[in-house]
C-alpha cells in the first residue's frame, strides 16, 4: 500500500509543473494534535502567493476527488524556504558545497548542533567541512541537515 505522502506526490506534482514550479517535498504530520498536510513547493526567483493559491485551488479539488486520506486534516502550500530542509540523495548533490546546519539525534564532543559546508554524500552519510575539520556523520546519528543562509 501506498504512503499517503507518494499519493498525494503524485496527484500533486503535474499541477505543481503546470504552474512553472518544482515539488520539493510533501509532508503528512501532526502538530498540536491536528493533522496537516502540506505541499512545499520551489522555483527559479522564489515562490509568491499566487502560486501557493494557484497550486492549492487545484490540488484541493483533485484530493476532494480521490480523497486518499479518512481523517480531517489541513492542507497547505508554501515556499520550501532558503533554510530547507535536505532528505533525499539529489538535494544533497544539488546543494554540494553549500553552508548548512546539521542537527544529531545525540550529542557528539558535547554538541548536537554542526553549521559547515556540504563536501560529501554517500548513501545518507554526510560529511561536511567544520572550521578546518573535516567530519563524517552516519546516517543513523542523523536528526536533520538544512541549508544555512549566511549574512
Amino acid at each position: 500500500m501506498k504512503k499517503i505522502t507518494d499519493i498525494v506526490r503524485e496527484l500533486a506534482e503535474p499541477v505543481v509543473v503546470e504552474n512553472g514550479c518544482t515539488l520539493w517535498d510533501v509532508e503528512y504530520v501532526r502538530e498540536a494534535g491536528q493533522w496537516y498536510l502540506r505541499l512545499l513547493i520551489d522555483k527559479d526567483g522564489g515562490v509568491d502567493i499566487l502560486d501557493c493559491e494557484a497550486i492549492s485551488r487545484r490540488v484541493s479539488d483533485l484530493l476532494d476527488e480521490v480523497d486518499p486520506i479518512e481523517s480531517s486534516y489541513v492542507f497547505e502550500v508554501g515556499s520550501a524556504g532558503a533554510e530547507r530542509a535536505l532528505k533525499r540523495p539529489g538535494d544533497f548533490e544539488r546543494f554540494m558545497g553549500s553552508p548548512v546546519t546539521l542537527k544529531t539525534y545525540k550529542p557528539r564532543d558535547g554538541r548536537k548542533e554542526f553549521p559547515g559546508t556540504l563536501v560529501g554524500y554517500d548513501d545518507g552519510a554526510v560529511t561536511l567541512n567544520v572550521g578546518n575539520e573535516t567530519i563524517r556523520f552516519e546516517k543513523e546519528e542523523i536528526a536533520l541537515v538544512r541549508l544555512r543562509v549566511e549574512f
